[in-house]
């Protein structure tokens, strides 16, 4: 598969993910779903592995550094989003999503010791301006931002940090196994460390109120977003660079929208599609501008 298609599509998959979760969590709790997830996914690249006759077992070494990222990138990540949708909407997260590529400028920029120019600065403020219009609808009046629905923005907003994070926090492990292995290991991991609370809650239990489209959901979100999704993109970042593969990232705060708009029937407010586009356009600023001199 050309990798850019690839990338594109994983952008598809997580835009409707919200969208999707959304969905399933009136039938599931959100640890039921995230382990039904991260279990799928898990299945699916391991079952990668065998067919390109590799080990599954990823060298012994590697083993902490795939726990810390299956923790933050697989467990803690996905429950964050999961209990985050709980009282916000598929819409809001698609858009604050797309605060990730800020956050990892201020990593970049912390890793390596860079200052911020001039065109950085006010894309960074540009993005949380947009933010904020999003979060409140463009309705700043008391009790906009009470809660609960500001509780689900800011932790939506909290695990773009995370996300950023685990970017840099699994760039080396990622190197050194390839795509996939790393992946898959990062994967299982999150997903045994969230077997305890999976069985302190007896969640398996919900699996058997779950209807037919949402066994759909969970499937779509196994497979596709946590399986092929994260497959699509390591594989094209392996292939391009990664400057060209972060540009799709832009793309997914329109699948959110669109996806929620005909799925869920959520509401779109003008305010809503301005802060949007001001967040995009403040991310694109950020990625864009020339980089200042190192300390």
């Amino acid at each position: 598969m050309p990798p850019r298609l690839g990338a594109l599509l994983a952008i598809v998959f997580w835009g409707v993910s919200f969208v999707a979760t959304k969905s399933v969590l009136s039938e599931l709790s959100p640890i039921a779903l995230i382990f039904a997830r991260a279990g799928l996914g898990t299945l699916l690249l391991a079952s990668i592995l065998a067919l390109q006759r590799r080990p599954l077992l990823p060298p012994s070494d590697a083993w902490r550094s795939l726990f810390v990222m299956g923790f933050v990138g697989v467990a803690f990540h996905q429950v964050l989003q999961a209990y985050a949708l709980t009282v916000t909407t598929a819409v809001k997260t698609g858009w604050l999503i797309g605060l990730t590529p800020v956050w990892s400028a201020l990593f970049a920029a912390w890793r390596l010791k860079e200052r911020f120019g001039l065109w950085k600065i006010v894309g960074l403020a540009g993005g949380f301006a947009g933010a904020m219009l999003v979060v409140t609808g463009g309705r700043f009046e008391s009790g906009v931002l009470s809660l609960p629905s500001t509780r689900g923005d800011l932790l939506i907003l909290a695990s773009t940090l995370n996300w950023a994070f685990y970017s840099v926090l699994g760039h080396p492990v990622l190197k050194r196994l390839g795509p996939t292995l790393a992946t898959a290991g990062s994967m299982a991991a999150g997903w045994l460390l969230l077997l305890p609370l999976f069985l302190y809650g007896a969640s398996w239990n919900e699996f058997a109120r779950l209807s037919s489209w949402g066994w759909t959901a969970l499937l779509f979100l196994g497979l596709a977003c946590s399986g092929l999704g994260y497959w699509f993109w390591y594989g094209a970042l392996e292939r391009i660079e990664a400057s060209r593969v972060a540009s799709f990232l832009y793309l997914e705060p329109l699948v959110t929208l669109a996806a929620a708009a005909a799925l869920l029937g959520e509401p779109i407010r003008a305010a809503t599609v301005i802060g949007g586009l001001l967040l995009l356009g403040s991310v694109v600023l950020v990625q864009k501008a020339p980089s200042a001199a190192a300390r």
